[in-house]
């Protein structure tokens, strides 16, 4: 998913790096098999798996630059760390190198790589994901036999975590993305049997889907402009497709979805659309920027969505993001754009999801290292990034965070919307614990 974010720089309170260095490490929370029958309490956490490279067997770079990967052609800004990897599981990044040695990278193709991240989701308490499948690119990836979906679902039931299908639509052509989206549905179910996975995402009764972009008020990047036809794929999904196919809805929605203003369309008709949704999923990425700014947007946004989808009888779930990044992808772009403040940025807007009234939430994302926004395990400190090239590491806020931080702040962020350990507006000193 593709947007820009608020241009604020943060100035916030320092947390010790001392202390958190000392606390952080320790037993992490591992999880038991996940419950796919209810979204109810549940994070979720958007996986892209789109990377790739020449050694796994697509013969091409993908999302990490534009063609091989040089200092002007990345596209990345943070770095992951693949010291757990194996040697069949690295990319050589040509030309780039980690003090003198070579520098690696993985690929999404790779069954084991993606099996380790969903360990990870298993041994740090995450109950499971969003598969990101973007409308542009379906036939490809029909072509491709589904290389990524199939291990996504391998390490799903592997690791007894769960996860659902999540359209984006952006870019798609509006005389046939409704259409498109139908006939992939059906292919996935009918084809892939995906709705037959022990572990796939449901809600009362049906199978999970979300689909993302529509009512985005940015001209024809995501269609329909006309807010019927919109409806009338919604009620399709609901309770007009054949048995088989027939879905609990999840919309990705504007931000300001409930007052049909700012990067919503603002068509009266488009809150009846809204409105026909069971979840709604509003995309708060880059809508803030400063701890500030998250507090103002809990009372100002957060409070009144959680009103409005009560009174529509829906689910209320918020998007999170552990901070913003994108300057390799956009070049004019400043570097750390919205800082991630040692994770109190994430936590913040936890908390306040929770107090605001939030049951389910979702965190952007699990390995979305284009954008800035990934929970995956990174590399702490500058010089264990590549040498060439401008890299985004964890020690950017001046704090000394281990490379898996985020997974624990996650896996407590998960075990608060559980209930497991009570909401607490302190960033926790020793996650997982």
């Amino acid at each position: 998913m593709r947007d820009s974010a608020t241009r604020i720089r943060i100035n916030a309170s320092p947390v010790c790096a001392a202390l958190i260095l000392i606390f952080c490490r320790g037993a992490v929370y591992a999880a038991g098999p996940v419950d796919p029958s209810t979204l109810d309490n549940k994070v979720l956490i958007g996986y892209q798996g789109w990377f790739t490279c020449p050694e796994d067997g697509s013969q091409r770079w993908t999302h990490w630059s534009r063609g091989a990967p040089t200092p002007e052609t990345l596209t990345i800004e943070l770095f992951p760390d693949v010291s757990e990897l194996d040697p069949d599981e690295r990319c050589t990044v040509p030309g780039m190198t980690i003090g003198g040695k070579p520098a690696y990278l993985f690929s999404s193709r790779n069954q084991k790589t993606v099996s380790r991240h969903f360990r990870w989701m298993q041994e740090y308490g995450l109950d499971g994901v969003l598969v990101q499948r973007f409308v542009g690119n379906i036939r490809g990836k029909h072509a491709d036999g589904e290389v990524v979906l199939k291990n996504i679902m391998a390490a799903a039931k592997e690791s007894g975590r769960t996860f659902a299908i999540e359209y984006d639509i952006s870019g798609g052509n509006a005389e046939t993305f409704a259409q498109t989206l139908k006939d992939d549905w059906a292919y996935l179910v009918d084809e892939l049997k995906v709705t037959a996975h022990p572990n796939y995402q449901r809600h009362n009764g049906k199978p999970l889907l979300s689909v993302w972009g529509m009512g985005l008020n940015d001209g024809n990047a995501h269609p329909p402009a006309d807010p019927q036809v919109a409806k009338d794929l919604i009620e399709w999904f609901k309770s007009k497709a054949p048995a088989q196919y027939r879905v609990t809805y999840m919309g990705g929605t504007p931000a300001r979805w409930g007052t049909l203003t700012a990067d919503s369309r603002q068509d009266p008709a488009w809150a009846g659309v809204y409105a026909s949704m069971d979840i709604v999923q509003p995309w708060n990425v880059g809508r803030y920027g400063t701890l500030e700014a998250v507090d103002k947007w809990k009372d100002d946004v957060l409070v009144p969505d959680v009103k409005l989808a009560a009174k529509n009888h829906q689910i209320y779930m918020p998007v999170i993001f552990p901070g913003f990044s994108w300057s390799n992808l956009k070049r004019n772009a400043r570097p750390n754009q919205i800082p991630r403040l040692r994770g109190e940025f994430l936590w913040r807007q936890a908390y306040n999801a929770k107090m605001a009234g939030a049951k389910v939430l979702k965190i952007a994302m699990f390995d979305e290292v284009d954008e800035g926004t990934a929970i995956l395990k990174a590399v702490s400190h500058r010089k264990e990034a590549p040498d060439q090239g401008f890299w985004l590491t964890l020690d950017a806020d001046g704090a000394e965070l281990p490379s898996d931080w985020y997974l624990r702040l996650a896996g407590d962020i998960t075990r608060m919307f559980h209930g497991d350990i009570k909401p607490d507006a302190k960033l926790p000193v020793n996650p997982g614990k």
